[in-house]
């Protein structure tokens, strides 16, 4: 008898329960905690419409998660669909059930007006097929030797029992990220395996802060962090001294300043990509982008598509883009304007003022 299948589809509150076994043991049956303290916003009760699942004979045999996101930054704010807890039970694999629910959740995005997906995965080959892209940069650094003497007028400490508030105010000083609550910062430093540490004045006000780890991901990696340059570098060195071991910190692009300090130290540095990115709205987001050169008092600039084909440059230096993979790549990064050879100086010039787009998503918001 063939077993009926259901979805994809969003589930009832009734099958939370049972949602949560099936992503504990396909996901993290080899951890003491549940996968929902780990991703405490986006598999949470309150989220059950942005989640997918499908079921056969009663049971789920594959599941996804939408975790909406608004990105703010200094040129474009961005309504961003983060993707993740992607897993087909290994008895109901190569069905075609993953691209289904995938499918399904990029159409529940567009629905809810995202502009890109975005997705952190290894199976590059299977993401490309569903129009994701690696995009985005990143860049690594090892720490591996101190960076800044160690300030006697700077307190550090690596208790975990810190104000939301503290590190909230901070957070919020970020001119890329993502729009958090209070309540959010207090779930997230619930996370488990979270490892906080912190720089203090003597005044006892937060200067600097760093998070590594995740749960089960991103040990040995500091890929939250924030407070002024001078006081992260004296607190990652603490960190390095007081743990005897080296870590590796996350940094964006854009953050030019700590970035630029980190490599007058000439630590072991890594490029890499923030993830996989797809398009949603285009039309969208390139209104988003030539209000944002438009401001800057570029009118010229070209963003369109047409009869299946990318427009874009700027004034008379147009180039035509026939794959919407290489059009993320120019959005976000890593492609280099002065390279491309496309363009005059003068508007690579331009288009650096606003390209590639300042887009970050921290390590807490990814999922």
């Amino acid at each position: 008898m063939v077993e009926a299948q259901e979805g994809p589809r969003p589930p009832v509150e009734a099958e939370w329960n049972q949602i949560l076994d099936f992503l504990n043991k396909n996901l993290r049956s080899d951890k003491a905690w549940s996968i929902t303290n780990e991703y405490p916003t986006a598999l949470h009760p309150s989220n059950l419409h942005n989640i997918r699942i499908v079921k056969q004979n009663n049971d789920i045999v594959s599941h996804a998660v939408v975790k909406p996101l608004v990105i703010k930054s200094p040129h474009v704010i961005f309504k961003v669909a983060a993707i993740g807890s992607v897993v087909t039970d290994e008895s109901y694999r190569k069905q075609g059930l993953s691209t289904k629910i995938l499918q399904n959740c990029i159409d529940s995005s567009l629905q809810q007006n995202c502009d890109i997906a975005i997705l952190w995965t290894h199976l590059h080959d299977f993401y490309r097929k569903m129009g994701f892209e690696l995009a985005g940069s990143e860049i690594s650094f090892v720490i591996d030797q101190n960076l800044a003497e160690q300030n006697s007028q700077i307190r550090y400490s690596a208790d975990p029992k810190v104000s939301a508030e503290s590190i909230h105010r901070l957070y919020s000083l970020h001119t890329v990220g993502t729009a958090r609550t209070l309540e959010e910062t207090r779930k997230f430093l619930n996370i488990p395996e979270t490892k906080l540490y912190t720089a203090w004045d003597m005044q006892n006000q937060l200067i600097a802060y760093a998070i590594e780890g995740k749960g089960a991901d991103l040990g040995g990696y500091i890929h939250e962090w924030g407070g002024s340059t001078t006081g992260l570098l004296s607190l990652l060195s603490w960190i390095r001294t007081s743990t005897g071991q080296n870590k590796t910190i996350i940094v964006p692009r854009h953050s030019q300043n700590l970035i630029e300090k980190l490599r007058l130290k000439n630590l072991s540095q890594h490029d890499g990509f923030l993830g996989m990115i797809k398009l949603l709205q285009f039309d969208q987001l390139a209104t988003k982008i030539k209000r944002a050169f438009r401001a800057e008092g570029i009118a010229d600039f070209v963003l369109e598509k047409r009869d299946g084909l990318y427009y874009f440059g700027i004034g008379q230096e147009l180039v035509t883009i026939a794959d919407e993979q290489d059009m993320v790549k120019l959005l976000f990064g890593p492609m280099d304007y002065q390279v491309l050879g496309f363009f005059s100086d003068e508007n690579v010039k331009k288009l650096q003022k606003i390209l590639p787009l300042k887009f970050w998503v921290w390590g807490w918001d990814s999922v």
